[in-house]
């Protein structure tokens, strides 16, 4: 009988369940070559042996899925969406984080090492369900269905609101309800930033609506991510896996995790570059 299951896209956007601290599934890889793992891990050419022995690392190393999760981190990158939450939530720029982890589902955070550990170390998480020791740590007050680990920021969203945060940043994954959470009605003194990551594979019409409604969108292997930053000309930082800060809000959020660790400011260079990218877009 499984105890718990965790889905997560990881390297490649590979489709990777977990079940009781087991790996029981890899799904091919979408793309051949990440200039991140290429960098860390050496990973030239992206295998669902090189995703297996990665997911077992995190495991080992970290706990990820398991009870004996680790929670709170230093920075993974210089410049990642959960680096620059981190370095804002210290500055008193964001005063709650609305974020996903495996084990809990959708939470409330307002501990920058919190932030970090929580979304530096797993990729996508599609789908989870309840580990208590977890939610012990995060505390059952900052978890939104502590019964099933519910994934949705939009409800998260709405505990922040009623919690009393004043400026909300939400974390997710490309898809409709970011402009949901866009058009949700907060009060007048509430600011509420989105932040987009793990855009592989995203459809041109999304994509669209992305730039419409995010502060700050990762461009990861997504094509149409760089074709439209290609045409929009936002402010960026990196050339392998830039991250685009869409509007003014985004850039300062950006700038001052780039100031935060004595890093020059983001730029507006275009075209960018394919060749430092990842392989192929998706």
């Amino acid at each position: 009988m499984v105890r718990d299951r965790h889905v997560i896209e990881a390297l490649g956007k590979a489709e990777v369940v977990i079940e009781n601290g087991e790996i029981v599934s890899i799904a091919e890889p979408l793309i051949d070559y990440c200039p991140i793992f290429g960098k860390y891990h050496k990973i030239e050419h992206i295998t669902k042996e090189d995703i297996r022995k990665n997911i077992q690392y995190r495991i080992d190393d970290f706990g990820m899925c398991t009870k004996n999760r680790v929670l709170k981190m230093d920075d993974m990158l210089s410049v990642g969406i959960s680096e620059i939450l981190r370095s804002n939530v210290e500055l008193g720029n964001i005063d709650c984080v609305v974020g996903a982890c495996e084990g809990a589902g959708t939470v409330l955070m307002t501990d920058p090492d919190l932030v970090q550990g929580v979304g530096g170390r797993v990729s996508g998480l599609v789908s989870t369900t309840p580990i208590p020791e977890i939610i012990s740590v995060i505390g059952e007050d900052n978890v939104l269905n502590p019964e099933t680990a519910e994934l949705n920021q939009l409800e998260g969203l709405k505990l922040a609101v009623e919690k009393g945060y004043k400026n909300i940043a939400i974390t997710i994954i490309p898809c409709e309800m970011v402009h949901e959470i866009r058009e949700y009605p907060v009060p007048s003194d509430v600011n509420v930033y989105i932040f987009v990551a793990h855009t592989t594979g995203t459809s041109k019409q999304l994509v669209e609506s992305l730039f419409e409604d995010a502060d700050i969108i990762t461009a990861c292997a997504s094509k149409e991510v760089i074709d439209m930053a290609n045409v929009k000309k936002p402010y960026y930082y990196g050339s392998s896996v830039p991250i685009f800060a869409i509007t003014d809000e985004g850039k300062r959020f950006l700038d001052d995790r780039l100031s935060h660790i004595n890093k020059s400011l983001s730029v507006k260079d275009y075209p960018l570059d394919l060749s430092k990218m990842s392989k192929p877009l998706k």
